[in-house]
């Protein structure tokens, strides 16, 4: 949902997805000179409780000495950025928002203009669509406030229900719509979360007809004996099917079949193990749609003859015939699979609509960023381009360190990159994950592969799936993709969790920064941040110029452009 008003020169922005409620704010010039901050105040309308919301930064001379984690009314220690969001919200509910502008001394601050802001968050349930994403383990702060930073394997039940929100159990959901007489078939990369294993045993002992492909390609890197093992131990082997003569079965879809009838696809970004459940930042999207469905039960049917990759083998051309690259891309959700031609038309495809954004990219990079959309990110001009990346390169390149430096030097695009916090007891933990199998993982915190193209105007692209917008993605992994061109719902939903993980990515790089400012690379310690006690604060977002992306954000996310 969205809702857009100025009033008392404040433009409020407001994007409510399924679990974020997101603020673009501008300020007329009349009403910035003593500018303190914005206090945001909130009515929960399925329980009638009023609150003023909270920060973590506050004013010297008030809180000089807050402890970690603490947060504080904003009515006192108002939010000094033109962005901000909620975060503490739950789907398909009526909330009522006051924004306040706050002036004078800290201590001492008096309201002045006002906007009151109804709206109603989205349910993560759609008529076509339906997005799940889990809270996963880059949302350090609050874990560590709800869990007294403890690991979740001492915390128990309630950690990891809280890491999931609701991933997990949508996917069991999902395999337990499958009845009597039903099919369900799919086909996984890392396939080994017992609850998951047991509802697809479940599935098959009410009379559920079952066809599983998994991942077990002999290699050094891949998840042939943990997988191997899972399904044994799970006794479902008869209704499963090893894909051997893949390059990389990467994967994670279910397809529904209902009285023989297509009736749903599972698909996303979430690895059925610990790490993909609870430890990564994933998402799981089912889409309700015929067409869609009998697309992927065809590419099933293709998966099950276990096809090689190389000539003379026409799996890659069969991909690309029956998902081709649309000359023109239609209303609606069109689907991509691979592994497609040398040729890396589908990427070649993907950098193009990044390129023909008009106002706004958003995309996540786990394994570094393609040369193709490197060329997108590198161009300065007035659309604002964000980047989520795990690291700047996969072997700590030199190279690509540089190269992705100066893509941040320009004024239009903001990239946050992944840290670890190494006094953090929960990034404690998934250090110990790291060599869970005796291998080493690639991956921490974004493992979601998505891009949303002008996702606040009126014709938002979702980009989403199991690719990594890579070569290997493109042309020799088995991979599929879902673009959704119209849909406003799907859009607000995937641009909350985007900007709720980067919020929690831009706090891991300022604990780095600060670390190495004051350590030297010593371990990093939590050190309060405050807020200023003027209105310098606001300098960088009206200065053209300004190449930290403030100026940038503040006109796109208000609309004031």
């Amino acid at each position: 949902m969205r809702v857009t008003m100025k009033k008392d020169g404040i433009t409020v922005n407001c994007i409510a997805g399924a679990y974020v409620v997101f603020w673009g704010l501008d300020l007329a010039e009349t009403a910035r000179k003593g500018f303190r901050g914005f206090a945001f105040k909130r009515e929960d309308h399925s329980n009638g409780e009023v609150q003023w919301m909270r920060g973590m930064k506050t004013f010297e001379a008030v809180a000089a000495n807050p402890a970690a984690g603490e947060n504080f009314s904003t009515e006192v220690h108002p939010i000094q950025s033109f962005q901000w969001a909620d975060y503490s919200v739950k789907p398909g509910v009526r909330y009522t928002y006051t924004i306040r502008t706050m002036y004078g001394n800290p201590g001492e601050l008096k309201a002045r203009g006002k906007v009151d802001i109804a709206i109603k968050t989205e349910s993560e349930e759609g008529e076509v669509h339906s997005a799940y994403f889990n809270r996963g383990s880059v949302a350090t702060q609050e874990y560590a406030r709800r869990f007294q930073n403890r690991p979740p394997k001492e915390v128990g039940q309630a950690a990891w229900d809280w890491l999931s929100r609701g991933l997990v159990e949508h996917m069991i959901g999902f395999i337990e719509r499958a009845k009597k007489g039903d099919s369900l078939v799919g086909a996984v990369y890392e396939f080994q979360h017992e609850r998951v294993l047991e509802a697809i045993r479940e599935a098959k002992s009410r009379g559920v007809k079952m066809k599983i492909i998994y991942d077990a390609v002999d290699g050094a890197t891949g998840p042939r004996k943990p997988n191997i093992a899972a399904v044994k131990a799970a006794k479902i082997a008869g209704i499963t099917k090893q894909r051997l003569n893949a390059k990389l079965m990467h994967n994670k879809f279910f397809v529904h079949l209902k009285n023989g009838r297509p009736d749903a696809v599972w698909t996303g970004s979430t690895n059925i193990t610990l790490n993909g459940i609870f430890g990564h930042a994933n998402v799981g999207h089912i889409v309700d749609d015929e067409e869609v469905v009998l697309a992927y039960l065809e590419y099933y049917k293709r998966l099950l003859k276990d096809p090689s990759i190389p000539a003379p083998s026409t799996y890659r051309e069969e991909n690309m015939e029956a998902s081709p690259v649309p000359q023109h891309l239609k209303r609606g959700t069109t689907p991509i699979f691979s592994p497609r031609g040398t040729q890396l038309d589908s990427l070649d495809w993907y950098a193009k609509l990044a390129a023909g954004a008009k106002e706004g990219l958003f995309m996540t990079f786990a394994f570094g960023m393609h040369q193709k959309f490197k060329e997108v990110y590198s161009h300065e001009d007035d659309i604002l381009k964000m980047a989520l990346m795990e690291k700047t390169s996969v072997n700590g390149n030199e190279t690509e360190d540089q190269a992705i430096q100066m893509i941040r030097n320009r004024p239009n695009v903001v990239v946050a990159i992944g840290n670890r916090i190494v006094t953090n007891a929960f990034d404690r933990w998934l250090e110990e994950r790291e060599t869970v199998d005796g291998k080493r993982k690639h991956v921490y915190w974004i493992h979601t592969k998505f891009m949303l193209i002008d996702p606040l105007g009126a014709d938002p692209i979702v980009v989403t799936g199991s690719a990594n917008f890579s070569k290997a993605s493109t042309d020799t992994n088995d991979e599929n993709m879902l673009v959704i061109r119209g849909d406003k719902r799907i859009a607000d939903i995937y641009f909350g969790e985007y900007m709720r993980l980067y919020s929690h990515y831009s706090f891991r790089e300022a604990v780095k920064w600060a670390g190495e400012r004051e350590h030297a690379g010593s371990p990093q310690e939590w050190k309060p941040q405050y807020l200023s006690a003027d209105d310098a604060w606001m300098k960088d977002y009206f200065n053209k110029k300004d190449r930290s992306g403030r100026y940038a954000r503040r006109v796109y996310f208000a609309g004031t452009k």
